[in-house]
């Protein structure tokens, strides 16, 4: 069992003034895996007071350096990428083939995104109206908060690090203290890239403790939050008191509509990308929506797809899922298979309690639920496992009309080849994210939603600019 229990405050790792142990569990065999500290107050104050001392510094240094300290953390994430995979494997059961590609190139990929966006931001540019000396500036946000959760953890402190780095802000980050080794190893990153002391900080801590501490106190002016929406409620009203700035990444119940035009591939694929993580993903689309005349092969084939579906262990190679998280998680998704079972929907595949051969560990069937209707508890609430939920539609507007009847707003799919009715549909979304046929949205494109999903936007220059205040300039010298 490792045993990793220091904080990185002001350049150095450092033991906790007041933390007390927590046990990091394996979600595949149930037994911990690591011990960390769970830090207090006086651990928080010390990270806090350390990133205000070094945020003059900090902001002073020029945009180029700064992206200069990125690029090395880039070089020597991609040197040490297995210890990052095998890190996430471990703490949230990503399966290591899964952890390599998925988990630990999702961070690369942001870093890789953020370094081409600083090359081309523009820090202080003309306003543009003609006025001479008209200027607009984008500066540091301040000290900022980071809380990561532990479904896509180097996926979501990269978005988060690297901008504020980027943007010439300090922090303190908490990632989930259900998963995190891989921040851990991340901090020593950062260290070995030589990033002034200060400029970055560690705390492990839980949301009631640290994530309090942070969205309360008057010192940090920016909270950058992501997990449940639930918990974006809490840290907005912690928040309010000092006037943070509060960006917010949470929850989704995504639709997926599927026409009867629909490629070949279309169901298999979204069934796959529900299961993809062990359905702990907040922009999976939850919801397929099937145009009638195709109803009954799309079930076929989402049922073939889910029994074809392979659960096992994280530390196998190959194209499998693993576990959830813990048992907290694994028991309320028990709970909503019932629930699916008790309102009537059809059980297509899997169903109740733990895959065949696993007797031990967070594993969940593989389910899709079909003949489902909207008001259903499966189509509203956000199940965050491998758990689909399918029902027909026969008109485009009715299925507009449900795949926005939703409180969350963060991505939505639409599988058809008929161009004019893809292009509207996508603008009728109301969602932050948008996606036709399984095509990407693009390098550095934003993530975010709107309403109970938050309204952050993660990636790309508009990730630097989350953590950017604009100065509007009069009189500047040419």
């Amino acid at each position: 069992m490792l045993t990793k229990r220091e904080f990185y405050i002001d350049g150095a790792w450092v033991a906790p003034l007041a933390g007390r142990d927590y046990h990091v569990i394996d979600p595949s065999t149930e037994e911990p895996c690591a011990v960390i500290s769970l830090g207090e107050r006086a651990d928080t104050e010390a990270a806090v007071a350390a990133a205000k001392a070094a945020l003059p510094g900090w902001k002073a240094v020029p945009p180029a350096e700064r992206l200069a300290y990125v690029e090395k953390i880039y070089a020597i994430y991609k040197a040490r990428a297995e210890e990052m995979a095998q890190a996430m494997s471990l703490e949230m059961g990503a399966p290591i083939t899964l952890a390599r590609a998925a988990q630990t190139g999702a961070g690369a990929y942001h870093i890789k995104c953020f370094i081409e966006a600083a090359k081309k931001f523009d820090w202080i540019h003309p306003l543009g109206d003609g006025t001479p000396g008209a200027m607009i500036a984008y500066e540091p946000v301040g000290v900022v908060g980071l809380i990561t959760p532990w479904n896509w953890p180097m996926n979501q402190v990269t978005l988060k690090v690297i901008p504020a780095l980027l943007a010439g802000c300090t922090m303190v980050l908490k990632p989930s203290e259900e998963a995190p080794l891989s921040s851990i190893l991340f901090a020593e990153f950062v260290d070995q890239a030589g990033v002034p002391k200060g400029v970055f900080n560690l705390v492990n801590g839980d949301g009631a403790g640290v994530g309090t501490q942070l969205s309360t106190h008057p010192d940090v002016e920016m909270i950058s939050f992501t997990g449940s929406t639930r918990a974006g409620r809490a840290i907005s009203k912690n928040a309010a008191e000092t006037l943070k700035r509060v960006c917010l990444e949470l929850g989704g119940k995504g639709a997926n509509l599927v026409f009867a035009d629909a490629d070949d591939e279309a169901v298999r694929r979204g069934v796959r990308h529900m299961f993809e993580n062990s359905g702990q993903s907040c922009n999976a689309p939850s919801r397929m929506l099937v145009e009638r005349p195709a109803y009954e092969k799309a079930l076929q084939i989402a049922k073939q797809t889910a029994e074809e579906t392979r659960v096992g262990s994280p530390r196998e190679e190959g194209d499998h899922i693993g576990p959830v998280i813990n048992q907290s998680q694994y028991d309320k998704i028990q709970g909503l298979i019932e629930s699916g079972i008790k309102e009537g929907a059809t059980l297509l595949a899997g169903g109740p309690g733990r895959p065949e051969g696993l007797n031990k560990g967070y594993y969940v069937r593989p389910t899709i639920f079909a003949d489902c209707t909207p008001d259903m508890t499966v189509m509203r609430e956000e199940i965050f496992g491998p758990v689909l939920s399918i029902m027909p539609f026969d008109t485009e507007e009715e299925a507009m009309a449900i795949a926005n009847d939703t409180p969350y707003g963060l991505t939505n799919y639409v599988q058809t080849q008929n161009a004019e009715r893809a292009n509207r549909i996508l603008r009728e979304f109301h969602s932050g994210m948008v996606v036709a046929n399984g095509k990407s949205r693009g390098n550095g494109a934003p993530f975010g939603g709107v309403s109970s999903s938050g309204r952050a936007r993660e990636g790309g220059r508009w990730g630097i600019e989350e953590f950017c205040d604009v100065k509007s300039i009069g009189g500047w010298f040419e």
